[in-house]
C-alpha cells in the first residue's frame, strides 16, 4: 500500500502532477484512487471526466477519483459534532445559516480529506492512493494535525474528549445543552481514526510527500520552506517536481530569451539546493495540459520506465536536533570542499555559500521558529554534510 501526496505553491501544477501519477500507476495495473482536497474542484477539469464527487468515480479500468466535499462528508460521518458546534453559535443569537457556516471550521476540508484517505486504506480496495493537497503551508499543518490529536486520544479517552471537553468548559457561558452520549461516541471514533491516520502518514514505507514548484524564485523558496517543515515534522519527502520549464530559445526576442535563461538558472540552483533529492523537470507545453492523453504524456516525461509508487528517497535533507537551549542543523551539500564555505544568518534564514567542483553554490535555508531566540555558534563541513550549531541567547 502506498500513499503519495502532492503539494506546493498555488498554480504550480499539483493537480496535473497528481493526475499524471495516478494514470501511470493505473496503467501498470495498480488499483489506484486519486483524491483531491482542492476546493476549486479541479479533478474533473484536469481529467476532462465530467463531475467527480465524494464517492470514487471510475475513470478507467484501475483508476478511481474522488473530490472531497466537506459539507457532505461532515453530514455523513460527523453530523453530531457539526450540529453541536452550530448550537453554540445559535445560542449567541446567530441565524441557522450563519451558525452552520461558522461550524465548518477552517481546515475542515483538508482534515475530512485525510479521514477519507484513512477510510480508503481501511477498505483495502486500493494498491495506491494519490492525494492532491492544497497550498503547501496549509497542507503541512494538516498532515501534522492527526499526530497531535492522535497522541492525545488515549489520554483524553478517560476524561472528556476534545470537543465535549471544550463544550463542558464553555457551557456556563451558553444556553446550549451538555455533550450527549452520541457526541462522545462520535468523538471517540474520530480520535481513534486520527491516531490510525497519524501512523499512516508518518510511516516512510507507506507515505511520500512530493513537492511541486515552477522555475521561479517564489515557488522555489516555498518548496524549501515546505521541505524544512516536512523534515522537522518527520514526513518523508522523496521528490521535487519543477513544472512549466521553457525550452532553451534561440531568438532575437530578448523577452523570451531572458525568461528561458532565468528559468534554467533556477532549475540548476534547485538541483543543488534540494540535493540529494531527485528533481524532475517538466517542460512548458504548447497547449493546455488537460485530458487523459495529455496527462499520460506528462506521466512519461515525469517517470519514463520508473514505477511512480517507488520510494525515490528516504533520508532527511535538513535535520534538526536539540531543544530550547541549543540546536544543531545538518544540511546535505553537493560536492563540498572543506576549504571554502561561508555561513551567514539573516533573521529566520541561513545563507550557505559552498565551493564545489561545479563552482559556488548558494542556498538559503529557512529556520524553525525555535531558533529565533538563539545565536549562530559554529559551522563545520564534514564530507557532504554541513553541521551548523545554535545556542540560546541566555547561555
Amino acid at each position: 500500500m502506498r500513499l503519495v501526496i502532492y503539494t506546493g505553491k498555488g498554480g504550480t501544477g499539483k493537480t496535473v502532477s497528481a493526475c499524471s501519477t495516478a494514470l501511470k500507476l493505473s496503467g501498470l495495473k495498480s488499483r489506484t484512487l486519486l483524491v483531491s482536497a482542492d476546493p476549486a474542484h479541479t479533478l474533473g477539469d484536469a481529467l476532462m471526466a465530467g463531475e467527480i464527487g465524494g464517492k470514487p468515480t471510475r475513470i478507467s479500468a484501475d483508476l478511481y477519483a474522488a473530490q472531497v466535499d466537506p459539507v457532505v462528508e461532515m453530514d455523513l460521518h460527523f453530523k453530531t459534532i457539526f450540529s453541536y458546534f452550530a448550537s453554540y453559535f445559535q445560542a449567541k443569537g446567530m441565524d441557522d445559516t450563519i451558525s452552520y457556516e461558522l461550524a465548518m471550521l477552517p481546515g475542515m476540508t483538508q482534515l475530512l480529506c485525510l479521514l477519507k484517505i484513512e477510510e480508503s486504506v481501511r477498505s483495502r480496495e486500493y494498491d495506491a492512493i494519490i492525494l492532491d493537497m492544497p497550498a503547501s503551508g496549509e497542507a503541512l499543518r494538516f498532515l501534522y494535525f492527526p499526530k497531535i490529536v492522535g497522541s492525545l486520544s488515549m489520554r483524553l479517552s478517560g476524561l472528556a474528549g476534545l470537543v465535549s471537553g471544550f463544550g463542558r468548559l464553555l457551557q456556563p457561558y451558553f444556553s446550549g445543552s451538555a455533550p450527549s452520549t452520541d457526541l462522545m461516541k462520535t468523538e471517540a471514533d474520530l480520535l481513534l481514526r486520527l491516531e490510525k491516520l497519524s501512523k499512516l502518514i508518518f510511516d516512510p514505507n507507506i507515505t511520500s510527500l512530493r513537492l511541486v514548484a515552477n522555475a521561479d524564485s517564489f515557488s522555489m523558496e516555498n518548496a524549501k520552506r515546505t521541505l524544512m517543515s516536512a523534515n522537522l515534522y518527520g514526513i518523508n519527502v522523496d521528490m521535487i517536481i519543477i513544472n512549466k520549464i521553457m525550452p532553451q530559445i534561440r531568438s532575437e526576442d530578448s523577452f523570451l530569451v531572458n525568461w528561458a535563461d532565468f528559468q534554467h538558472a533556477r532549475v540548476t540552483e534547485a538541483k543543488s539546493n534540494f540535493y540529494p533529492l531527485p528533481v524532475k523537470e517538466v517542460p512548458l507545453y504548447s497547449e493546455e495540459l488537460r485530458g487523459i492523453e495529455m496527462l499520460k504524456r506528462n506521466a512519461e516525461i515525469l517517470f519514463g520506465d520508473q514505477d511512480p509508487s517507488q520510494i525515490f528517497y528516504r533520508e532527511k535533507v535538513f535535520e534538526f536536533k536539540g531543544d530550547s537551549l541549543g540546536l544543531t542543523l545538518k544540511v546535505k551539500v553537493p560536492f563540498a570542499k572543506n576549504s571554502d564555505f561561508l555561513v551567514e544568518r539573516i533573521s529566520d534564514r541561513i545563507t550557505i555559500k559552498v565551493a564545489t567542483n561545479i563552482g559556488y553554490v548558494v542556498n538559503v535555508v529557512p529556520l524553525p521558529a525555535i531558533t529565533l531566540g538563539m545565536k549562530l555558534k559554529a559551522a563545520r563541513l564534514t564530507d557532504k554534510e554541513l553541521v551548523i550549531s545554535f545556542e540560546s541567547n541566555r547561555n
